[in-house]
């Protein structure tokens, strides 16, 4: 059984159809991509798929349920987890306190001020293990605020971690990123997926991260599907490259 397949999907912006009749099978343990021009319909399929927008026809299954209809929340208490182009944490705090948020939420602790001391052990213990991860312990004690748009994005990632999910999709995750961040964040996804068995799916502008990473390729232009396989299939792909990849004759 597929972990999630979109059935057909279209949706519409009054008279803008943002997504036209996209159907994609994901596989678990899958790291997959999508790419496509600005204006392709990228983020609107993470929406349906995480349930902030509803489809105006078509559905969506998600671990053999049907989910088109399911709020984002209880998407996630089924296993979906998300980041956003913009990275969502908590700059105020530090590492190790936005990291801590997660674990408790995903116990069932609702940020108790109060915890028993095998709750706080077990919550210690997890929190170190993601950071350890993330490659943040020599920024656990810091602000989030106050680190690379790296180290904010991994420390993201990581939270997402900690909610235990079983597919991750991740919007961007090294826009605006230099050489190095981009690199040690694509090492981060390479490890959950390879060490984890994560099932991803990933939204990127970086063609260098996405053919390093990506097992299959899904390619949008105008909301349809232009072009799904290999990484090494689409880029042979003229049809790719002369709407995307800029190699078309």
């Amino acid at each position: 059984m597929s972990l999630l397949v979109i059935d057909h999907v279209s949706h519409q912006f009054g008279r803008l159809c943002a997504v036209n009749d996209v159907s994609m099978t994901v596989e678990t343990g899958e790291l997959r991509a999508i790419i496509g021009p600005n204006g392709a319909g990228k983020t609107t399929v993470f929406n349906l798929i995480s349930g902030f927008f509803p489809p105006t026809s078509g559905r969506i299954l998600f671990a053999g349920c049907d989910v088109t209809a399911l709020a984002p929340h209880r998407r996630v208490a089924m296993g979906m987890a998300r980041t956003f182009q913009i990275t969502e944490v908590f700059p105020e705090l530090s590492v190790r306190d936005n990291v801590r948020i997660a674990v408790e939420l995903q116990a069932g602790l609702r940020l108790s001020p109060w915890l028993r001391k095998s709750a706080r052990s077990s919550v210690n213990t997890c929190v170190d293990e993601l950071i350890e991860l993330g490659g943040l312990k020599d920024n656990a004690k810091r602000v989030v605020g106050e680190l690379s748009l790296g180290d904010q994005r991994a420390t993201e990632i990581i939270m997402s971690i900690a909610l235990q999910p079983r597919i991750l999709l991740l919007d961007e995750p090294t826009a605006g990123m230099g050489d190095q961040e981009t690199y040690d964040v694509t090492q981060l996804i390479r490890q959950l997926n390879r060490d984890r068995s994560l099932t991803m799916i990933l939204i990127e502008h970086d063609m260098r991260v996405i053919f390093q990473l990506a097992q299959r390729i899904m390619v949008l232009a105008e909301g349809r599907i232009l072009a799904e396989g290999t990484p090494g299939q689409i880029a042979a792909d003229e049809s790719v490259q002369a709407a995307y990849l800029g190699g078309g004759r």
